[in-house]
């Protein structure tokens, strides 16, 4: 009797507490706390939307999530972004689900290859993909050259690779790099291209449910039923960066700088076409990924940097300090902000501490232009504005004698003044005054 209390109780308690705590134990992070962190890709392929998709990636591995679902819209857009999203999926240890949705959305070019990468992909019905041949910022390239035949056939090679990888079709992928192929949710599920078409997400999810794939930690089955679903959404820098860096306003940064310095340099002085072009070309330079976010971060810093220094020799109305404060600003987002090495701004800490130098700046720089507008009260330059009497008649084309603050000055005027009538000051010669008649006296 006893035995057979101690073995009914062995077999429905502890023999699944133990697998529990077991499974648990082997991989906690996919534990009871796991869910499904989804995001919303739209627009194209770029420095931003690659920042906030890697940052959502390793934060999923980092919480051991059940999967990260990547809802894709795109045109397509650079390929080093894409290059650099691909290596976090092939580097995950979460499954990557990319699906095409909603209808009438398209995974062109960049994302055509975003979508082969993944461990599943998915679309929705009337959604299309491929069109994958790669072009040049200005359009493009002329076919028979060297060059475009070299970027043609690396970006074919790599589309085969994704393709072998996942299980998917070679051919259609190297097609739709060479000749620009695209198909429909169908043709691509008939092609070997995805996986599946789902109408809604409940639909990709149940699909997905029990479904095995291979990550970078081996074979891994996904769960997602009653797993809760969280919708990700890009902080405000990545917004800002995905927004600069949308291949349109990126190429309008990059003119508007160069004009902005040839502006510059034609009609020396103008400064604001200067220090507005510089910081645009900076911008416009990592938009297109010719320059890295860190470098671009700590090149718009010494800007800054530059920018006040200018402040303090040229006269120029506060302008250079406002485009002082706006790249210190930039900069200091882009720079610090990498959490894989610990360098994260808090912004709790960081907007006081710049609007507070911002206020000081502003403040200094304003008392500096009161005081350069105040009237000069001593030396020569005091006397401009001052009223005096004519002590000799001051003829056309002749100098005369005016007396003021207690000295006899020699004096010149555009039109003839009596003597007795009462002038002003308007500039200075060498010691010779200008002057002219005193309205308010003749109103008087």
């Amino acid at each position: 009797m006893t035995k057979g209390v101690i073995s009914r109780f062995f077999n429905r308690w502890l023999v699944p507490v133990i697998v529990l705590l077991t499974g648990i134990a082997i991989n906690p992070a996919r534990g009871l706390s796991a869910e499904i962190r989804s995001i919303t890709l739209k627009g194209s392929v770029n420095p931003g939307s690659a920042a906030w998709f890697l940052r959502e990636l390793e934060e999923a591995n980092r919480a051991g999530d059940e999967l990260l679902l990547v809802e894709l819209d795109t045109p397509g857009g650079l390929l080093a972004s894409l290059r650099e999203m691909v290596q976090g999926v092939m580097a995950s240890k979460v499954p990557v689900v990319v699906y095409v949705a909603p209808s009438g959305a398209q995974a062109a070019s960049a994302g055509a290859l975003l979508l082969l990468s993944a461990h599943v992909a998915a679309m929705a019905p009337g959604t299309e993909t491929g069109a994958a041949h790669p072009v040049g910022i200005g359009g493009e390239a002329e076919k028979e050259s060297v060059m475009n035949a070299k970027i043609v056939n690396d970006l074919a090679a790599y589309a085969r690779s994704l393709a072998q990888k996942r299980g998917r079709s070679p051919e259609w992928a190297e097609r739709a790099v060479r000749e620009s192929i695209a198909s429909t949710a169908s043709e691509a599920l008939e092609a070997g291209v995805i996986d599946t078409v789902a109408s809604r997400r409940e639909e990709l999810l149940d699909f997905l449910d029990g479904r095995k794939v291979e990550t970078s930690a081996g074979e891994v089955t996904i769960r997602t039923s009653g797993v809760p679903v969280t919708q990700s959404r890009p902080t405000f820098r990545e917004k800002v960066m995905m927004t600069i860096a949308d291949p349109n306003i990126a190429y309008f940064l990059l003119l508007l700088g160069l004009a902005g310095l040839y502006f510059e340099l034609t009609t020396p002085g103008a400064l604001f076409p200067g220090v507005a072009g510089a910081i645009a070309l900076v911008l416009g330079a990592w938009a297109l990924q010719l320059l890295s976010v860190n470098v671009t971060g700590l090149l718009l810093i010494l800007l800054a940097i530059l920018f006040f220094g200018l402040e303090i020799f040229v006269v120029s109305g506060g302008a250079l300090a406002i485009a002082g404060l706006v790249a210190l600003f930039i900069g200091s987002v882009m720079v610090f902000n990498q959490p894989e090495i610990g360098l994260v701004i808090n912004w709790w800490v960081f907007l006081p501490l710049f609007l507070s130098f911002s206020a000081a700046v502003l403040l200094l720089v304003f008392m500096v232009l009161r005081s350069t507008r105040k009237k000069a009260l001593s030396g020569m330059e005091g006397l401009v504005g001052e009223t005096g009497t004519v002590e000799r008649a001051i003829a056309e084309g002749r100098n005369g004698k005016v007396f003021v603050h207690g000295e006899l000055w020699d004096a010149g005027s555009a039109t003839p003044i009596p003597a007795g009538a009462q002038v002003v000051v308007t500039g200075i010669e060498g010691m010779k005054l200008t002057v002219k008649p005193n309205k308010s006296e003749e109103l008087q």
